[in-house]
């Protein structure tokens, strides 16, 4: 619908319903903001292609627009503009006033997330969404499609609203969160769009067709929701929300054109509005069709589709999914939407906050859009398997800037990282970094740092990613050299000889392989998936070194990893625990003893507990590098504790699920036994956004779908080493097996949009205030990267009948040396 905006502005300029209008707003700052709902069905950004390396408009893509979206319970939730954690938009949504009632669509429809772009097998070639929100009752119907501008910082949504109810009047409705935050905003009206502005970062909302009664006022208070659902009418009206800040929001009505109403609307971001106001006209001008036919690819325009077609390994992929590759598809897009486009190669965890509804929104916060160098190697890795040879090789290089050197800044008192994790009493102090090489726990994608914990697998990671890169052919020798001296060597002396970090609240004294964090963020001390990544980051420095000519680091690096490994089983297997035979793998182990019965340190209102009642599959990572072999005795008999159906509730791992219509039976597995990274199963309330995580609060971590994942790998690599011993292949029934278990597991744990989230609900305790429906997603982070990422690798290794993240130089180099 190419409309001309620009006559329309002008000629409803002197509009008699805004002349009449009042000028300002009443009721600052209004309610509190808090973000929304994290479930999300579907994201998107447009694909942009790099130019050495770089998101750049001299591409073959094109202007580059900055601009990522989420939907969740049929809206459109934060909207990113800028970096890809700096919302500008908390959500907007349709407002449904009629005889007698006013209908929100999150929470009076029952909505429905499809695709718009589908090939002939079904499957997404596109993140450009359908959304149908249906009345309960049947009154009426909102149709929605959703997608980016790839040629400007704009969201493009039209609207199809239907209802033979002339009476019935749809409303658009904007919650802006203008500088990642929903406070400190204003808000005004002009020639019929809407505007939102944090000092000089501005959001606009035009139409195809010129809006009715637009008003902006003070969320609560005078945003024109508040007054429909009080009196069924908007009679006042306001122009602005005047010069004291706050959380604001805009109203306007959506003109009706009979039964059927199709509207275009252009959410335009710009850093002036100027510029907000040049993108939202360009892309009206343009209209849906070029613009969805860009964002798609369509023909000769350049979009997800080519980006889809570019993945050497995705059709075969395709052949070994229970659904026909509609969620690899997904997975893909999904993958490559989360990378920033300012700082290209910045993959985050996840376009979400956890249980964002009850996330205070006053002040900024990234939630999981952010870099954390462990999901950004799943991501890495993820891609690579599916044939993108560009964006982990990007992704590598851009790991530089979240290195620790000497020229990492100190951290100050008033910085997110010092104050997110001081302890109580500390000093912070102007100081350098202390010992270097390691990769920070957490950062924004610009590097600025965030949470300052050690943790020993996200130093290793980067390595292992070099090695493998170098392994494809997409670091040359003289490029891996360069990046073993500047970057990967710092990291393995880092793992040899650790040393005192000295960086704002850390100074812990760091001796591998005893890591500060293991990979849940939350316990020091020998951890078994921590050892695995620190062995084979060892071990592939080990052979870099060597090509590199630095024979003495090659050879010191591969004696630590020997020592390492020698002492796994010692530091980190019980030979007297207190459940099964008493011999297991455990979680993790404070000291290198893991017979004496220490408790864990009390975390996520969970009191500690001895490190012998806590199981967790991290042993499984031994195996997946390739640092134990998988029918090793001490591997296999720990699965029988930590599958065990014995335990109590809370100390148990593993759960099943069934689906309606679907033949069997799914497995799933909790982080550990005791995680209390979840919802109450008391009272059912949010992991704690607003409440203290008080003790015994009953919170619970739920499944991770990661997890049916990493055992899908280990079965895998078991039934093998199996066969291997009679000199048989992989049989086809058994193949089939693994991908009608664990692949099609997580597939069913996908939402409708086909998003995989952090956690499944597990059906224990309270579920009164989400209803979460049993084996499907609760409101933490959706999509989250590592899921997405665990699935594609487990694809790629039934493609190949070999894990995807094997190391077959670790058990080579350990047993030769």
């Amino acid at each position: 619908m190419a409309i001309s905006t620009l006559g329309i502005y002008q000629a409803i300029a002197a509009d008699s319903t805004l002349n009449s209008a009042a000028q300002t707003a009443p009721g600052a700052p209004g309610k509190a903001s808090f973000w929304s709902y994290s479930g999300k069905t579907g994201i998107g950004t447009s694909y942009e292609q790099y130019r050495d390396g770089q998101y750049a408009s001299a591409a073959a893509t094109g202007e580059v627009s900055k601009v990522w979206f989420s939907l969740a319970k049929g809206a459109v939730t934060e909207t990113m503009f800028g970096l890809i954690h700096e919302a500008q938009l908390r959500e907007m949504q349709l407002v449904i006033q009629g005889p007698g009632f006013v209908d929100l669509e999150t929470e009076d429809t029952q909505s429905e997330t499809q695709y718009l772009a589908l090939d002939d097998q079904g499957r997404p070639t596109s993140l450009a969404y359908r959304i149908i929100n249906r009345d309960k009752e049947g009154l009426y119907e909102i149709e929605k499609h959703v997608f980016t501008d790839p040629d400007a910082n704009t969201l493009m949504m039209r609207v199809i609203f239907r209802s033979k109810d002339p009476q019935i009047q749809p409303y658009i409705y904007i919650d802006p969160a203008m500088g990642n935050s929903g406070g400190g905003d204003s808000a005004f009206v002009e020639n019929q769009a809407l505007y939102a502005q944090e000092k000089e970062t501005t959001l606009v909302v035009k139409a195809s067709s010129p809006l009715e009664n637009p008003t902006a006022g003070f969320v609560g208070v005078s945003d024109g929701l508040s007054e429909l659902r009080e009196t069924g009418k908007l009679e006042k009206l306001y122009r602005t929300t005047g010069s004291e800040a706050g959380n604001v929001a805009m109203l306007a009505r959506i003109p009706r054109t009979g039964d059927t109403t199709t509207i275009d609307l252009a959410v335009g971001f710009g850093s002036n509005r100027q510029a907000a106001d040049q993108a939202a006209d360009k892309t009206l001008e343009r209209g849906y069709d070029k613009v969805l036919a860009h964002y798609n690819g369509d023909g000769d325009a350049i979009g997800w589709q080519d980006y889809l077609a570019s993945l050497s390994g995705l059709a075969e992929m395709q052949a070994q999914t229970a659904d026909a590759g509609k969620l690899l598809n997904v997975s893909a897009m999904v993958l490559k939407a989360q990378e920033d486009k300012s700082n290209a190669g910045a993959l985050i965890a996840s376009l979400s906050n956890p249980w964002g509804e009850t996330v205070p929104a006053e002040k900024g916060t990234t939630g999981y859009k952010a870099v954390w160098p462990r999901d950004f190697y799943q991501c890495a890795m993820a891609l690579l398997a599916l044939g993108d040879r560009q964006t982990p090789k990007v992704a590598f290089e851009y790991l530089k800037k979240v290195q620790v050197t000497q020229d990492t800044p100190p951290l100050q008192a008033d910085s997110s990282a010092y104050i997110h994790e001081q302890k109580q009493g500390e000093q912070v102090e102007t100081n350098t970094p202390g010992t270097t090489g390691w990769f920070l726990q957490k950062t924004h994608v610009d590097g600025e740092i965030e949470w300052v914990g050690v943790q020993l697998d996200q130093t290793a990671m980067p390595i292992m990613l070099g090695w493998k890169l170098w392994q494809a052919g997409i670091l040359d020798d003289a490029q891996v050299k360069q990046w073993y001296q500047d970057m990967l060597k710092p990291a393995a002396e880092f793992l040899v000889k650790g040393g005192q970090v000295n960086i704002g609240w850390n100074k812990w004294k760091v001796v591998p392989p005893q890591t500060q964090q293991e990979r849940w963020e939350e316990q020091s001390g020998y951890s078994p998936s921590t050892t695995a990544a620190i062995i084979t980051g060892l071990v592939a420095a080990s052979e870099l070194a060597g090509h590199a000519g630095d024979a003495e680091a090659a050879q010191r690096f591969l004696s630590a990893a020997k020592g390492y490994s020698d002492k796994v089983e010692a530091n980190m297997v019980t030979q007297n625990g207190g459940l099964g035979d008493g011999r297991y793998y455990l979680r993790i182990t404070h000291n290198d003893n893991p017979n004496d019965g220490q408790p864990l340190t009390d975390n996520n209102s969970r009191p500690g507990l001895p490190e012998n009642q806590i199981l967790d599959a991290g042993f499984l990572e031994l195996v997946r590098y390739g640092v134990r072999p998988a029918n090793d005795p001490n591997i296999v008999g720990s699965l029988d504790e930590l599958d065990s159906q014995e335990l109590p509730e809370n100390l148990k791992v593993k759960y099943s699920f069934t689906y309606p219509g679907v033949e069997g039976e799914f497995p799933g597995w909790r982080r550990y036994g005791n995680d209390g990274y979840g919802e109450s199963e008391v009272s059912a309330i949010n992991f704690p956004a607003t409440e203290a995580p008080v003790p015994n609060s009953g919170l619970r971590g739920r499944v991770w779908p990661i997890f049916t994942g990493e055992r899908g790998h280990y079965e895998l690599a078991l039934a093998k080493a199996r066969l291997a011993e009679g000199n048989k292949a992989l049989s086809a029934e058994q193949l089939a097996q693994l991908k009608n278990t664990y692949v099609k597991a997580m597939e069913l744990f996908a939402n409708e949009g086909l998003m995989l989230s952090e956690q499944i609900w597990d059906g224990v305790g309270n579920n009164s205030r989400h209803n979460y429906v049993k084996g499907k997603g609760t409101d933490s982070a959706t999509p989250l990267a590592w899921s997405h990422a665990e699935y594609i690798k487990l694809v790629r290794s039934l493609t190949d009948q070999a894990l995807w993240d094997d190391y077959p130089i670790v058990p080579q180099k350990l047993q030769q040396h």
